[in-house]
């Protein structure tokens, strides 16, 4: 059993920041990728940012240079740093551990996180 727990999501002026953590917890043997994805009401899930146990990262256009995702593998949790918030980043973030195993030979999954609000407002 995994379970992810995210927080950090709020209400936030444009230009501000927030910082959401993800973290895994259960039967975790290993983890390729972690990330954040959003998704606007009506609309596709779509990527924010990925990285990979080695620390490759990407990000999507839109957040470039404001958003940061950093990773820290010895408690599973992922994070995303995000400076200079816009009304348009407004929606539910999600975090989603890729490819994880429970053991050497269980074939990996994917696993999602319940979400967090994030709203930009003045």
């Amino acid at each position: 059993q995994v379970q992810l727990v995210e927080s950090g999501g709020g209400l936030v002026q444009p230009g501000g920041s927030l910082r959401l953590s993800c973290a895994a917890s259960g039967s975790i043997f290993s983890i390729y990728a972690m990330g954040w994805y959003r998704q606007a009401s009506g609309k596709q899930r779509e990527l924010v940012a990925t990285i990979t146990g080695g620390g490759s990262t990407n990000y999507a256009d839109s957040v470039k240079g404001r958003f940061t995702i950093s990773r820290d593998n010895a408690k599973n949790t992922v994070y995303l740093q995000m400076n200079s918030l816009k009304p348009e980043d407004t929606t539910v973030y999600y975090c989603k551990v890729g490819r994880l195993r429970t053991s050497l030979r269980a074939n990996p999954e994917d696993y999602w996180g319940q979400g967090t609000q994030v709203t930009v407002s003045s």
